[in-house]
C-alpha cells in the first residue's frame, strides 16, 4: 500500500505555470467533483525511469482521445508536461533513488469533469514508487482466469456511449474481476467477449507469441495481439512494443483471437506501463507454453521493450 508521504500531487492550475503543489496527506478534492461521484473522468498511468516518462507521447494522445469520446475538456499537452516535470522532480528531491533498480515511478494523470456545475475540470499528476507486487509479477510470471465481459465484440462500434475504447475512471467492474480473480486463486483476469472473442485485462493488454521454423530452419517468431477495433483500449505499450518488434524482425498479427488460441500458444503475456510484460504461466488453471521457450522469449521482448522511450 502506497503511504501517502510517498505521494506527490500536482494539480494544473491557471494561476501556477508548472502546476500547484499539494500535500497527498490532506484533502484535495470537493465531495461533490464528479470524479468522485460518477467516475466520470479519464487517467492515464505511466512509468518514468531515471526521471524519464516512457511513451509521455502516447499516453498524452490517448488521454486527449478519452477526452473526445467522454466530451470533456481536456488541459493542453504541454501544460500536463510541466506539471509532469514539476512532480517527478519533486518527488525525486523528496525521496532521492537509492539504485537505479529502485529508480522507477508511477506517473498518474487523472482529469474529472470537476464539482457540479464547475466551469473547469479538475486535473492533477500523481507521482508514487512502483509497487513490490508490479515488479513481482514481472519476474514470476502470472496465472489468470478468463472471465465473460458481457459484450459482444462489435459493442463499441454499435454502442460508443458504452466508451469501450476510452480509459476512464469508471474502473469498478475492472477491480471487481480482479478481487473475483484472487478468490479462485490467479493473479489477474483475460476478459473475452460474448460472442467468443479475446479481449484484454482489466488493466493490461494480451499478447501471445508462436514460434516456427522457415523452410531454411530459421526460427519465425509472431507477437500477436486482439483486434484493437473489437471494444478494447489501444494499448500503448503494445503499440512501442510491436513497433521495436517488427524493427528486430518479429512477425506481427492483429488477431481475432479465441480462447484456445491463448492455450495454443507458445507464450502469453499481458503488457502494461507500469508492469510491464508479465508472462501468464497458466490459463485457467492449464499451464501454458513451455516455460524454457517463455522465459528466453520474454527475455528478448524485454530486451526490446527497455529501449523504448
Amino acid at each position: 500500500m502506497t503511504s501517502p508521504a510517498s505521494v506527490v500531487l500536482v494539480f494544473l492550475d491557471p494561476a501556477f505555470r508548472d502546476g500547484r503543489l499539494a500535500d497527498a496527506s490532506q484533502p484535495q478534492l470537493l465531495v461533490t467533483d464528479q470524479g468522485a461521484t460518477r467516475g466520470d473522468g479519464a487517467f492515464e498511468t505511466m512509468l518514468a525511469v531515471g526521471g524519464n516518462v516512457r511513451k509521455i507521447q502516447a499516453h498524452l494522445d490517448r488521454l486527449d482521445g478519452s477526452g473526445k469520446a467522454l466530451d470533456l475538456a481536456i488541459p493542453g499537452q504541454d501544460q500536463w508536461r510541466r506539471a509532469i516535470a514539476a512532480a517527478i522532480a519533486e518527488h525525486r528531491s523528496q525521496h532521492p533513488p537509492v539504485s537505479d533498480t529502485d529508480d522507477e515511478l508511477v506517473v498518474k494523470l487523472v482529469v474529472t469533469r470537476g464539482a457540479e456545475g464547475a466551469a473547469a475540470p479538475t486535473a492533477w499528476v500523481q507521482v508514487s514508487p512502483v509497487g513490490a507486487g508490479a515488479r513481482r509479477q514481472r519476474e514470476t510470471g502470472i496465472d489468470v482466469i478468463l472471465l465473460d465481459r458481457g459484450y459482444d465484440s462489435e459493442a463499441a462500434e454499435r454502442a460508443p456511449w458504452l466508451l469501450l475504447g476510452a480509459k476512464t475512471l469508471s474502473y469498478a467492474v475492472n477491480m471487481a474481476a480482479l478481487r473475483h480473480a484472487h478468490k479462485q486463486g490467479a493473479d489477474d483476469v483475460i476478459f473475452f467477449s460474448s460472442d467468443g472473442r479475446v479481449l484484454e485485462g482489466p488493466t493490461s493488454t494480451v499478447l501471445l507469441a508462436h514460434v516456427d521454423k522457415s523452410d531454411d530452419g530459421t526460427p519465425v517468431k509472431r507477437l500477436i495481439t486482439p483486434q484493437l477495433d473489437s471494444g478494447i483500449l489501444a494499448g500503448t505499450s503494445q503499440g512501442a512494443l510491436f513497433k521495436a518488434a517488427k524493427e528486430a524482425g518479429w512477425e506481427l498479427g492483429y488477431g481475432p483471437l479465441v480462447p484456445q488460441d491463448l492455450l495454443d500458444a507458445d507464450a502469453v503475456w499481458l503488457i502494461s506501463s507500469v508492469r510491464l510484460l508479465a508472462p501468464v504461466n497458466r490459463i485457467d488453471g492449464q499451464e501454458i507454453g513451455t516455460p524454457s521457450l517463455q522465459k528466453e522469449l520474454t527475455a528478448e521482448l524485454n530486451e526490446l521493450f527497455a529501449g523504448i522511450q
